[in-house]
């Protein structure tokens, strides 16, 4: 009888180990489970220049969602980017994207200004107003090379 008691406590512990792997696989390898809690927008770039799929999206300096997909719209040669966002997070038809970097490191993110005339955006609704990232390397070979206009020494001094 013992030998059985102590196969039972044994295999009761292997289950929640297998419990604990599966649960921590899921949560560092940002494996969703349940998507229901989000919903998707679009938005076009001209460029989405160091902006990874699994970025994040924030509003008002909050995480609320990640970039789910980046393509290109062939007809219009733009980029095209799949945002999943929060449900309960509004965004109007009048909302700003903008892709931004985050610290030091350089890691890009898509921000946005929700808006706050006309509709809000449904599911599936694009956000039309959008700004691309500048690209600091090609303003530097400008400055170097003597290329800089005025509102190009603008556009870099509020990169500062």
């Amino acid at each position: 009888m013992k030998k059985y008691s102590l196969e039972t406590i044994v295999g009761i512990f292997v289950v929640i180990g297998l419990l604990g792997i599966g649960y921590m696989t899921i949560k560092f390898g940002k494996i969703r489970m349940f998507s229901g809690d989000y919903y998707i927008l679009y938005a076009h770039f001209t460029s989405v220049s160091g902006l990874r799929v699994d970025s994040p999206v924030e509003i008002e300096g909050i995480e609320v969602g990640r970039v789910e997909q980046m393509n290109i719209d062939q007809d219009k040669q733009m980029a095209v980017i799949e945002l999943r966002i929060q449900k309960g997070m509004k965004v109007y038809e009048d909302a700003i994207a903008s892709i931004k970097t985050a610290g030091l490191i350089g890691d890009k993110l898509v921000d946005i200004d929700p808006g706050g005339g006309g509709d809000i955006l449904k599911p599936g609704g694009t956000i039309t107003e959008t700004n691309s990232p500048v690209d600091i390397g090609d303003l530097i070979s400008k400055y170097a090379f003597g290329e800089v206009k005025k509102g190009d020494k603008k556009e870099a001094e509020q990169m500062q």
